[in-house]
């Protein structure tokens, strides 16, 4: 008799173990998808500070993507290198994008950076006409959300 009471007394502190255990491991988890947002959004803080700062940084190209968004005129070397700029920052806010998806990325901080979308279409007839141009080279998602915003201009 002795031995059972004492058995289940041990099989009771085992089970009360694992719970705590079990307990521990969520709280750690938690912890970690903290770090992992803390992580992701400091990235993409990175990520779009290093865009800016390349076309700050140089005179040349800050000139090309001011004129092309005014509407003016590019040699063709202007127009790649604002192709290329363009498409950098684009593939930024798909993952800017992806990680609101995905949780990393909360709805507050999102619709900050829709509106900057918007607010940079609705001054760059040029980025929107790149847009339309390359639309399908990105995710269905990112594609309908970009298009959502695209209220003057429709991609036809």
């Amino acid at each position: 008799m002795k031995s059972e009471q004492v058995h289940r007394w041990l099989t009771l502190a085992a089970n009360l173990g694992v719970l705590v255990g079990i307990l521990l491991l969520i709280a750690e988890l938690s912890q970690n998808l903290t770090a992992v947002r803390a992580q992701t959004r400091h990235d993409l803080s990175s990520d779009i500070v290093e865009l800016f700062t390349q076309v700050a940084g140089n005179e040349q190209l800050a000139s090309v993507r001011r004129r092309a968004d005014a509407g003016e005129l590019l040699t063709p070397d202007e127009a790649y290198q604002y192709a290329l700029i363009t498409r950098a920052f684009f593939r930024y806010w798909e993952d800017v994008h992806y990680q609101y998806r995905t949780g990393l990325y909360d709805e507050t901080e999102f619709s900050r950076q829709r509106d900057a979308w918007k607010a940079y279409a609705a001054e760059s007839g040029a980025l929107v006409d790149w847009w339309c141009r390359n639309r399908s080279q990105f995710s269905p998602e990112f594609a309908a959300e970009f298009d959502g915003i695209l209220t003057a201009h429709q991609c036809t």
